[in-house]
């Protein structure tokens, strides 16, 4: 494999493993720096995700944009240098508010995910787009394998320790990405800068113009609010219907990372030869909506354990829907392409994790009408069967 597309993978993988090793010491870390219960630590985690998403759906076609224009290479190194600074400071915080800030410097800094997949489009025939595009989910996969198992072990020395390994991790990939990372922007797709379509509404509603863009916008839209309810409320959820340590949460957040990686590294080609683009979608949506109904209800760990992989089938979906839109738009587009689903997602992530927690917390505090902690998965099962319908809605010559 190509070091230049080694960076890209582990630049995904530390976005994930940034993720990853801060959440299974975020119940402890918020309750450490703000006191409280764990009902009230949840909905200030929602108030950090949401903050997260906010600038990262804000900076997404910017950052692509900016890409399209100066390149990829200095886009990518400036963020991550800025994203191990941002660590360190999240480290030594001392009051919810410093987080809620480090929260906005690492939403701007995580939208280079737009300017690695602009990256892997550059480098990928049309037709290998969809499968190349899964190599950054595995490194995804890869990242939610080792951020929650080092999350775990570490937070066994205190909720402030992972950050400092997030720091370490993304400044050493700067480095090595600053030896092997080639610039693929030409001065023949090279294009200027547009303040128009940096503007994140802008940029979606230009690409949603394009001929079958906008249904599939619609779908990854609804595809990411479901998808929430795991970084939104897992480690609240399995502290409360499992009673699970930082180190149990760790490891079945791990496990769900290997299985994503291994789908979506080594099932993502035969899958989509089998199914098509549009097929790859659908079985993956039906996949999601049966994991989220049985995670919602089932209360044995062990058998929420068991059907990670049938979870883990919800990561065909990104993929696919990355491939059917890069198809459909023009090749000096794709990092604004990148940056309006770095935006969707975002945007996805700015009501959802307030959704998904404030649920938790309604089913789960002392006046609550029912104790359920499972509810925001039912809730995100409905939103998949919604989805689904827009899929199946969408006609077959469109594909």
């Amino acid at each position: 494999m190509r070091l230049p597309v080694v960076f890209i993978m582990l630049t995904v993988m530390i976005d994930a493993m940034g993720i990853g090793l801060m959440v299974p010491v975020m119940p402890d870390l918020i309750q450490d720096v703000g006191g409280g219960s764990l009902s009230r630590a949840a909905l200030w985690g929602g108030i950090l995700t949401t903050t997260f998403a906010v600038f990262q759906f804000l900076f997404g076609p910017a950052m692509g944009g900016l890409s399209d224009r100066y390149g990829r290479r200095p886009v990518l190194l400036i963020s991550l240098v800025v994203m191990a600074a941002d660590y360190v400071v999240m480290a030594v915080a001392g009051s919810l508010w410093v987080l809620v800030v480090g929260r906005m410097v690492a939403g701007i800094t995580a939208a280079t995910q737009s300017t690695a997949s602009a990256y892997m489009a550059d480098i990928s025939a049309p037709k290998d787009r969809a499968a190349n595009f899964g190599l950054i989910g595995a490194g995804f996969g890869v990242g939610f394998i080792l951020g929650p198992l080092l999350g775990g072990v570490l937070g066994e020395y205190g909720p402030r320790a992972p950050f400092w390994m997030a720091a370490a991790l993304a400044a050493a990939n700067a480095a090595f990405g600053a030896i092997v990372l080639k610039e693929t922007v030409t001065d023949a797709t090279r294009r200027p800068f547009d303040w128009r379509r940096a503007n994140p509404l802008g940029a979606l509603r230009s690409l949603g113009a394009l001929p079958g863009v906008r249904t599939l916008l619609l779908v990854y839209f609804l595809y990411h609010v479901a998808f929430s309810v795991y970084p939104a409320v897992w480690s609240y959820f399995g502290q409360a219907r499992f009673d699970w340590s930082p180190s149990m949460i760790g490891l079945s957040l791990a496990l769900f990372g290997v299985a994503m990686a291994l789908i979506q590294g080594g099932g993502m080609r035969p899958i989509l030869r089998v199914l098509g683009e549009r097929g790859t979608v659908t079985a993956g949506l039906v996949c999601s909506i049966s994991s989220y109904v049985l995670i919602g209800l089932i209360t044995s760990g062990t058998i929420v354990l068991i059907l990670t992989p049938v979870a883990a089938l919800g990561g065909i979906i990104p993929p696919a829907l990355q491939g059917m839109m890069s198809r459909r738009v023009p090749d000096n587009s794709q990092g604004e392409l990148q940056g309006a689903l770095t935006s969707a997602s975002a945007l996805a992530m700015m009501f959802a994790p307030m959704a998904m927690t404030y649920t938790f917390a309604r089913f789960t505090d002392e006046n609550a009408p029912i104790w359920a902690p499972g509810a925001p998965f039912l809730l995100a099962a409905a939103l998949s069967i919604l989805a689904l319908f827009v899929v199946l809605s969408i006609p077959r010559q469109a594909d």
